[in-house]
C-alpha cells in the first residue's frame, strides 16, 4: 500500500498541490471546498495511500487555523462531541483492519476504499444540499442529546476513512448558532485535536509510513500557503459560487470513485 514517488508523473504533483492548497484554503474560512481536496487526493493516489498522505496535510492546515482563530473556540460545544468522535473514529479503525485482512490484493483493497471513499462523498454531498435546504426554509438543524452523539459518530468514523468529516461539523456547529470567527476558532481545535488524535491509528494500519509521509511534507507548503491565502481573501470571495463549482468537481469525482 505504500506509494512509489517514481509513479506519479507531473501532471498528478499539480493535482496534489492544489489539493493541499485547498486544504488549507477549507480552514480558513471557505469549508464548503473541503471534501474536493478528499477527491483530488484520493483520484491520483491509491485510495488507501491517499487518507494517510492527506492527514499530515491537514494538521499543518489546523496549525495554522488554531494559531489564527484559537482565542475564539466555545469550548461548551466541544466537549459533548469529543466522547462520540473518538468511538467513531475507532469504529473508522475497525472497518480499515477489515479490509485490509479480508481483502489481501492490494488493487481490490484501494477500489474497496475508493468505493467507500465515494459513498461518504455523496452522502456528503446530500447531508450539505439538506443543510443548505433547511437553512432557506427557516428550519432549524436540531441539538439534542442524540444529535451530538450522532453527528460525533459520523464525524468520526467519515475523518478515519476519508478524512472528510468538514460538512459533518459544518451541520454541527450551525446548530450552535455560532457566529463566524467562533465558527471557525471552534472548528479549528475540533480538527487539530483529531487529526492529531488519529495519527497512531494510521501509523498502526501503515496509512502514514516512511514513503507516505514524504509526499505530504512535500505537499506541507502549498497547505500552509492555502491557509494564509484564505485568511487574506475570504472577505473578497463570492464563497456561494465557489463552493457550488467545488461541489459539482466533487460529485464527479464521487461518481468516479463510487463506479470505478
Amino acid at each position: 500500500m505504500r506509494i512509489l514517488i517514481q509513479h506519479i508523473e507531473i501532471w498528478q504533483w499539480a493535482l496534489l498541490a492544489l489539493g493541499a492548497f485547498l486544504v488549507g484554503l477549507s480552514k480558513t474560512g471557505i469549508a464548503g471546498i473541503g471534501i474536493l481536496n478528499v477527491a483530488i487526493f484520493a483520484l491520483v493516489l491509491p485510495s488507501m495511500t491517499s487518507v494517510g498522505v492527506v492527514l499530515p496535510i491537514l494538521i499543518s492546515a489546523d496549525i495554522v487555523a488554531v494559531t489564527a482563530y484559537r482565542r475564539h473556540a466555545v469550548w461548551k460545544y466541544l466537549w459533548p462531541l469529543f466522547p462520540w468522535a473518538i468511538a467513531g473514529i475507532i469504529a473508522g479503525w475497525a472497518a480499515f483492519k477489515y479490509i485490509q485482512s479480508h481483502v489481501p490484493d492490494v488493487n481490490a483493497a484501494n477500489a474497496s476504499v475508493a468505493r467507500i471513499i465515494g459513498a461518504i462523498l455523496l452522502g456528503l454531498l446530500v447531508l450539505n444540499w439538506w443543510r443548505e435546504k433547511n437553512k432557506s426554509e427557516g428550519g432549524v438543524v436540531p441539538h439534542s442529546f442524540w444529535f451530538t452523539a450522532g453527528m460525533g459518530i459520523l464525524a468520526g468514523f467519515t475523518t478515519m476513512i476519508a478524512n472528510a468529516a468538514g460538512p459533518i461539523m459544518i451541520l454541527y456547529l450551525l446548530a450552535m448558532q455560532l457566529p463566524k470567527m467562533e465558527f471557525i476558532g471552534t472548528a479549528a481545535w475540533y480538527f487539530l485535536l483529531l487529526n492529531c488524535f488519529k495519527v497512531p491509528f494510521s501509523a498502526n494500519l501503515d496509512l502514514i509510513n516512511a514513503e507516505s509521509f514524504r509526499v505530504a511534507l512535500s505537499m506541507m507548503p502549498f497547505a500552509i500557503s492555502g491557509a494564509l491565502f484564505g485568511r487574506v481573501i475570504i472577505k473578497y470571495i463570492n464563497q456561494e459560487w465557489f463552493e457550488k463549482t467545488a461541489l459539482v468537481f466533487t460529485f464527479v469525482a464521487a461518481l468516479r470513485l463510487l463506479f470505478s
